[in-house]
């Protein structure tokens, strides 16, 4: 293998997702491609267009020239104007066109990265003109179609994969998100500390402090009397910080302790996908 020892694990994950995503929806009928997501506004077929329009930016495609309708009510920002154009161009695609056409993209990637040669910190394009490191790119690609696929599984009754090679990835990218939200998005105390105790497939204990200058850091040292705590599985983790269900709606599986404001506006403010 030609790709560098620190990109393979986004490799190895990004395939394990893909090909159980097209595991999840080669046998579906073309009723079923029309089933709700968790996804907000995206239905089975949305999610399948969605990552194929990832591969195909990753592949280095161009972007499809496209205009949106006015009444996507789920669309609201730039970036969700952006990551649209891929589903909306595909909406009225049949249920072989969809399956066909995932085929095809996992072919190209995987040669891709059989191919690939460029160093992590190689610069490459983002969304909406940005660059980052291909690391980066990679890193954030593994997560987006994990979580993708955890979408389609709910939506088709079929759970799994809660600790593949991208459930990992999806830590790390989660906790690492963790400090601005206790920190910035929900003003906790200066010199506090937040706890998140997350048991079932993946499990973690972490600690969120934040110094005298309001800022947060990421700890794997437990803290003694923190402002706040919560103690929740995996799923339900993943659910919250990536904004598919309200806090409200999984009340009973969130365990609080602490500050009741400081923990309600942490819950308020813990979705951090866009």
């Amino acid at each position: 293998m030609s790709l560098h020892p620190t990109l393979q694990p986004y490799a190895d994950a990004w395939t394990h997702s893909i090909e159980a995503i097209s595991e999840l929806v080669q046998p579906l009928a073309e009723g079923e491609w029309n089933r709700r997501t968790p996804c907000p506004g995206w239905s089975v077929r949305d999610v399948v267009s969605h990552v194929i329009g990832l591969d195909s930016e990753m592949y280095g495609d161009p972007r499809p020239i496209h205009s949106l309708p006015r009444d996507l009510y789920h669309v609201h920002t730039d970036l969700q104007r952006y990551m649209e154009a891929q589903v909306d161009v595909r909406r009225h695609h049949t249920a072989p066109e969809m399956t066909s056409e995932l085929e095809l993209s996992i072919i190209r990637r995987n040669r891709q990265l059989r191919n690939e040669t460029r160093q992590p910190d190689t610069t490459v394009r983002g969304p909406l003109g940005t660059e980052l490191t291909l690391e980066q790119s990679m890193r954030g690609h593994a997560f987006n179609v994990w979580v993708h696929e955890q979408d389609l599984r709910a939506a088709l009754g079929r759970p799994g994969n809660l600790d593949s090679p991208g459930a990992h990835i999806a830590r790390d990218v989660l906790l690492a998100e963790l400090p601005a939200v206790v920190a910035e998005r929900s003003d906790a105390p200066r010199s506090s500390a937040v706890v998140f105790d997350v048991h079932g497939p993946v499990e973690f204990l972490r600690t969120i402090r934040v110094d005298i200058q309001g800022r947060g850091t990421l700890e794997t040292a437990p803290a003694l009397g923190p402002a706040a705590s919560f103690s929740l599985d995996w799923e339900t983790f993943v659910r919250l910080t990536c904004g598919r269900v309200t806090p409200d709606a999984v009340a009973d599986r969130v365990k609080t302790e602490g500050d009741p404001r400081l923990t309600a506006a942490i819950l308020r403010n813990i979705a951090v996908t866009k």
